[in-house]
């Protein structure tokens, strides 16, 4: 016999819990990858591929602090989005669509890579989109 006081968790909360979780997981992982993508500028800044008349001429040295301090944002956006709270989750998705968009613009230099980070983005936004912090 099961007591009044005693809560069950349905098994939608535990999956909005598992996504919550996978969310935060990615975008700590999503920031780790834009920190390799700066240090890695910052470190040779002949690695990067040099793409001529390109429209968004940025040096490779503004573009490592742009991936590095998407880095430090996104990983902050992460641990704080283990808190499970709903302005993390905002935060978070704004933070994974800019990256996304960087990305995008830093495509013709490495484009393997950027792919992959951007397919990420995407995946993490989905996971905290789907995995209803904000119904509750």
């Amino acid at each position: 016999m099961t007591s009044m006081f005693e809560t069950r968790s349905t098994r939608a909360d535990s999956w909005a819990e598992t996504g919550v979780m996978f969310a935060a997981t990615m975008m700590v992982l999503l920031g780790v990858f834009q920190a390799l993508e700066g240090l890695t500028a910052l470190i040779d800044e002949n690695f990067y591929a040099d793409v001529p008349a390109y429209a968004y001429d940025i040096s490779v040295g503004a573009w490592a602090w742009i991936h590095l301090i998407l880095a430090l944002l996104l990983m902050l956006a992460g641990f704080a989005l283990f808190g499970g709270s709903r302005v993390a989750a905002g935060v978070a998705m704004a933070l994974a669509a800019l990256s996304a968009i960087s990305n995008f613009l830093f495509l013709p230099h490495y484009p393997v890579w950027s792919l992959i980070v951007i397919a990420l983005c995407v995946f993490s936004i989905w996971a905290i989109v789907r995995s209803g912090i904000f119904a509750r």
